[in-house]
């Protein structure tokens, strides 16, 4: 026991001199002393950043919301397929169809509530130039899918987010 002890105690003693001087300082430090810069924020700035980041966390939101109903929709749509040529599966079709294009109202709804937001917040005007008509291509999607053309109507919602996404990536 005494010599598990001692042996432990050699360890930790060579552990801590050896990590002694690679904390050392490397770095010299320099003669001249560092102009310290004036604080670059004033409340308007302050107040600008904030709403540029919740317009952010906004155009994030709707992305998530997007792709998960994109993931949703491919398999519904293919079930729509299938059970459309099928006889005596009209009544969950419509179903499955009527759901699909309500959900599909609210993605429009919460797009067009997003370019408002980017339309009237000042600071989001040049964003709001990249990000008009997305609204109007979820409208459409929309309106394909109530059509059967829910292959186009996919198509568009990929483009939306595309859309999306260059914009979140230009802010």
């Amino acid at each position: 026991m005494k010599a598990l002890i001692a042996t432990l105690t050699v360890c930790l003693l060579l552990l801590f001199c050896s990590s002694s001087p690679t904390s050392a300082q490397t770095r010299s430090r320099r003669s001249t002393p560092q102009k310290r810069r004036a604080p670059a924020s004033s409340s308007s700035t302050h107040l600008g950043e904030t709403q540029k980041n919740a317009a952010r966390l906004k155009l994030g939101d709707q992305i998530k919301n997007l792709t998960r109903f994109l993931y949703l929709y491919g398999r519904f749509s293919k079930d729509l397929e299938l059970t459309g040529s099928q006889s005596g599966a009209e009544d969950v079709a419509a179903k499955t169809r009527a759901a699909l294009l309500n959900s599909m109202h609210g993605i429009s709804e919460g797009l067009d509530q997003l370019e408002a937001q980017f339309r009237l917040t000042p600071g989001l005007q040049q964003s709001y130039a990249r990000l008009s008509g997305v609204a109007e291509r979820a409208s459409n999607a929309e309106r394909k899918a109530s059509a059967n053309q829910l292959d186009q109507a996919g198509r568009l919602l990929i483009e939306v987010v595309n859309q999306l996404t260059d914009v979140l990536l230009e802010m």
